[in-house]
């Protein structure tokens, strides 16, 4: 050999890596979980003070906490929502990005197409699998 490790090496140290990273993140979301639920707890009972006092704001010696409106919007009925852009030629409700599965499924189906303004990057990459 010429020093350089062999891929059967390689590999079982990838997936060495690999279980020490998916440990990690287990460890680190179920910490996380546990301090976001105390921190919603903490944060109802601030709203429950601001809905009391009629406080938007609350300034305290250790920090200042602000009440505000969050407002989310979805559709449950996207026929009826891609209608209604079409109706008031309002494509710019939606975000701006490609669904990768969809174009490329596109593209396959159509190949004599190629969108303008389409930018396409290609690159191997590697999956390693633990053996059975």
């Amino acid at each position: 050999m010429d020093g350089t490790p062999s891929v059967d090496k390689l590999v079982d140290v990838y997936i060495k890596i690999r279980d020490a990273k998916d440990a990690a993140k287990r460890a680190y979301e179920e910490k996380n979980a546990e301090l976001t639920e105390q921190m919603d707890i903490i944060e109802s009972e601030i709203l429950e003070v601001c809905k009391a006092t009629g406080a938007d704001s609350i300034k305290t010696p250790h920090g200042l906490a602000m009440r505000s409106v969050k407002t989310r919007y979805w559709t449950n009925d996207w026929d009826k929502f891609y209608q209604f852009m079409m109706d008031y030629k309002a494509p710019e409700l939606l975000e701006r990005r490609i669904h990768q599965t969809n174009i490329k499924q596109f593209l396959v189906d159509n190949p004599e197409v190629l969108p303008q303004g389409l930018n396409v990057d290609n690159a191997y990459s590697i999956t390693v699998r633990r053996s059975k």
